[in-house]
C-alpha cells in the first residue's frame, strides 16, 4: 500500500497542493491501482501478440495533391478584416 509520506512526495513532485483528507483518499486510490496491475500481471499471456489497438486500421497515407478550392469567396467572407490583400485575424499569444 502507498502511505501517505509517498502521496506528498508525488504531489510534491507534480507540485500540487493536498491537504490530510485528500492524502488519505489518494493513498487508497493508488494503492488500489497498483494491487490492479499486480493483479494483471497473473494473467497468462503466452502466445499473445502485444498490440497498440485492435481495430486492425493501419495508417494510409494518401498523395498530397493542388487542387482547386471551390468556395474561397465564402471563406474570405469569414475573416474579420483585410490588409494589404491579405486577410487578418486576431493575433494568438
Amino acid at each position: 500500500m502507498i502511505n501517505k509520506s509517498e502521496v506528498q512526495h508525488i504531489a510534491t513532485l507534480a507540485r500540487i497542493g493536498l491537504d490530510e483528507k485528500e492524502i488519505d483518499k489518494l493513498s487508497k486510490d493508488l494503492s488500489g491501482i497498483l494491487n490492479w496491475v499486480e493483479k494483471l500481471k497473473e494473467v497468462n499471456v503466452d502466445g499473445v501478440e502485444p498490440t497498440a489497438h485492435i481495430t486492425g486500421v493501419n495508417n494510409i497515407s494518401r498523395e498530397d495533391r493542388v487542387g482547386d478550392f471551390e468556395n474561397k469567396e465564402g471563406i474570405k467572407k469569414l475573416f474579420p478584416e483585410e490588409k494589404d490583400g491579405f486577410d487578418k485575424v486576431k493575433s494568438v499569444l
